[in-house]
């Protein structure tokens, strides 16, 4: 009896030992435009590291930091070409394929939180828009997550459109720039780098610059102390998509799992970052800084001035006037225009 039992648990041992461990089925190597240490980065690394658990090691993924395999605006062709596997990146980076890419990438003025803006990528339309636009290039849209909304430091009261009225301020090239100075503004273009010193030495007196606790951490609000927050005019959309021929070789439940988790992602970077801007207020106030936030009206003022430059980039393809008809659908559906 007992040399039977030996037998059967030396053979179930045995069983155990012939089972084949789960094999990898892909290698999903993806480069960010966001440099290592960065916050958003470390949630995406995080990001990374739970799917490539969850699926059991079957979907291996490594986040790369902005240009280690190449530089921020050339990731969708090295997805494309199957040199990168996947991204996370700003659409409006390859606005220079497609003027649609500059207006779904960056709806300067639609915006008044990134969830918002989520709830079209995921409910409105916006995901299959961006695979219409995106298929042909060989690349598979999963999903978009967001850095928040950029603030707005300024050295003088700005409450209304109406006190846009000649402050001379930074703007980056292209939309923004052309919706600010639609606005009644004086935009001028600089780089990130001089932004500081020109409020400083008062070449600027306001600027478009990045969200509010960066702004606060680097001292903007010191120097230009009325910024606007909640803010109301840039952000980007952030796509994370892979090789079309990738996706596609995919089993379902892979395919599902990525879904999932970027809208997890989409949902932690969101969250953190707006926490990071909540604690800023709060020191930014008890600093004695005024901090503007516009009303409702004004907001829908700036978004109607926003929307005529939405209407000429529509112009410049069928594409873009498929993305302004999109979003021109869902904001006016929302109440968010007229």
């Amino acid at each position: 009896m007992k040399i039977l039992r030996n037998s059967i648990i030396a053979s179930a041992l045995v069983g155990l030992v012939a089972l084949p461990a789960i094999a990898q089925e892909f290698v999903l190597k993806m480069q960010s435009s966001d440099p290592a240490g960065n916050p958003t980065f470390v949630i995406e690394q995080e990001w990374a590291a739970k799917v490539t658990a969850a699926s059991g090691g079957r979907l291996a993924v490594e986040m790369l930091p902005v240009d280690s395999v190449g530089k921020y605006n050339e990731t969708h062709d090295l997805v494309a070409a199957g040199i990168l596997g996947g991204h996370i990146t700003a659409t409006a980076y390859i606005s220079g394929k497609d003027p649609a890419f500059a207006l779904i990438g960056n709806t300067v003025g639609a915006w008044g939180s990134p969830y918002e803006m989520l709830r079209y990528v995921n409910y409105g339309g916006g995901k299959e828009l961006m695979n219409e636009l995106l298929n042909p290039y060989g690349l598979h849209f999963i999903g978009a997550t967001s850095g928040g909304l950029e603030a707005f430091v300024s050295k003088v009261p700005i409450k209304t459109v109406a006190d846009l009225k000649g402050v001379k301020m930074r703007a980056p090239e292209g939309l923004v720039q052309k919706v600010f100075a639609a606005a009644g503004a004086a935009p001028v273009n600089l780089p990130a780098s001089e932004v500081f010193t020109s409020l400083d030495k008062g070449v600027i007196d306001a600027a478009d610059y990045t969200v509010f606790s960066a702004n606060q951490a680097a001292g903007m609000n010191n120097i230009a102390r009325h910024p606007i927050y909640p803010g109301f005019h840039s952000m980007p959309l952030i796509e994370v998509s892979i090789n079309k021929s990738m996706w596609d070789s995919m089993p379902a439940d892979l395919q599902n799992l990525l879904e999932m988790s970027v809208n997890h992602m989409a949902l932690d970077m969101t969250s953190q970052l707006f926490m990071k801007d909540l604690e800023a207020v709060a020191t930014a106030r008890a600093e004695g800084i005024e901090i503007h936030d516009w009303s409702q009206v004004e907001r829908a003022k700036f978004r109607a001035i926003a929307k005529e430059q939405w209407v000429e980039i529509a112009s410049q393809s069928a594409n873009a006037k498929k993305v302004f008809d999109s979003l021109n659908a869902y904001l006016t559906s929302q109440g968010l225009l007229k």
